[in-house]
């Protein structure tokens, strides 16, 4: 990691990221996708370890929010100038507690000092603690195309056990506007709850099919650090039992019609989220807001950032035309890590030329690794493509941390 100055900050910065002899030579650039953070909800759910704060006043500072995510991107536009963007994807927190008027200004915002596709993906996550019809049509006219609906459950109890703000008839709820005011839209669930059942885990995934969703994200629930439920463990299935939902859920998609793309994700033909494809295939994203992160290629080097993660801190450093709390150039040595971390997560994989082109690397810098994951069963290759087998996809983590070795020179 080689600390440098912000490049958003001043004018010899951008200058610097274009210019200044780098580590590798990149002859493309990849697809740009813009995030958005909205760190807002109205309670901290137990499992999330997300940059979300709970707003226990009348109402959070939206204007000033705004504000402040419009001077981030004016700040970054040097750094991206020319470049087009195929994606927005508006996360948080809970962005459907945005105003429709709010949310008008957002894309407005971005779509005046953005080259924004015309057939762009624009995606809100939404929770259904805070679904009103009137107010999601106007979203979907705003020019949001793709809701993101995090239902999590559909039973009683594990919503409880979640700390959802919504309970089970909200969230049929929830999923009927979606349906009737979006073409597009996916349905977050998770699986391998507090004292979940085989059987409860199928009737939420059957709820979930009935609605016909474009697209479904089925995770396992894990305890993150610094999590509530990492300081007070609740009484999780055993590995045979989730095991046992994760392999009924492979096969219940597949027999309904969806493709599972990646290691959660599932979706009817042409429905992958094209925004979350990006980040897999090693694509450039612009973060905006608190906390968000950024990676950006240069012709020499490759960027990240992290913005200010605390929502006032974050308004304020705006303001003074700093957003930008951390940045550091990704080295020869971290890139394959980086690359395996997002690709091999692909059910397909990916073709060899995007490893070179999106690192500026040769594959002899990771042959050795490469020759211990096919010996060990964990990918299947040939000259154009890598991907990983049904093994490497159950032991992902072993499979991705094979890439953490010294490339060779």
């Amino acid at each position: 990691m080689i600390p440098i100055q912000p490049a958003g900050q001043s004018g010899a910065g951008v200058i610097k990221a274009f210019t200044a002899p780098g580590r590798i030579h990149l002859t493309s650039l990849p697809p740009l996708a813009l995030y958005v953070h909205f760190p807002w909800c109205v309670r901290k759910c137990p499992y999330c370890d997300f940059n979300s704060h709970e707003w226990k006043g009348d109402a959070f500072p939206e204007t000033e929010y705004l504000d402040a995510l419009r001077t981030d991107l004016e700040l970054a536009l040097p750094l991206v100038w020319g470049r087009q963007v195929h994606t927005v994807f508006i996360g948080g927190g809970t962005p459907s507690l945005l105003s429709a008027a709010g949310l008008d200004r957002l894309l407005s915002d971005v779509r005046a000092l953005l080259p924004l596709d015309a057939d762009a993906e624009i995606t809100l996550e939404a929770n259904p603690g805070t679904f009103e019809a009137d107010k999601f049509a106007q979203f979907r006219a705003s020019g949001v195309n793709r809701l993101s609906v995090g239902i999590q459950s559909f039973n009683e109890a594990h919503l409880k056990a979640l700390g959802r703000i919504h309970d089970a008839a909200q969230a049929r709820h929830a999923v009927e506007v979606a349906a009737t005011t979006f073409d597009n839209f996916n349905l977050d669930l998770m699986f391998a709850l507090p004292r979940q059942t085989l059987a409860e885990c199928q009737a939420d995934i059957e709820t979930a099919l009935s609605f016909a969703p474009p697209h479904l994200s089925l995770y396992h629930l894990t305890l993150e650090p610094n999590t509530l439920f990492a300081k007070f463990p609740p009484p999780l299935p055993d590995d045979d039992s989730s095991a046992d939902m994760q392999d009924w859920i492979h096969e219940r998609t597949a027999e309904a019609g969806y493709g599972r793309y990646e290691v959660s994700a599932y979706a009817q033909p042409h429905r992958q989220s094209q925004h979350n494809l990006n980040y897999w295939r090693f694509g450039d994203y612009l973060g905006i807001g608190a906390g968000a992160h950024t990676k950006l290629s240069f012709p020499n080097r490759i960027l990240r950032q992290m913005r200010y993660k605390h929502p006032t801190t974050f308004i304020e450093q705006a303001k003074a035309g700093t957003p930008v709390h951390e940045e550091h150039e990704v080295t020869p040595r971290d890139l394959p890590f980086e690359f395996m971390l997002n690709a091999l997560r692909l059910v397909e994989g990916f073709p060899v030329h995007r490893f070179i082109e999106r690192t500026g690397m040769s594959m002899t810098s990771i042959e050795p690794a490469l020759q211990e994951a096919e010996q060990r069963g964990l990918i299947v290759r040939d000259y154009e493509k890598i991907a990983p087998t049904a093994l490497g996809q159950a032991f992902l983590n072993d499979l991705q941390g094979l890439f953490l070795k010294d490339p060779e020179p």
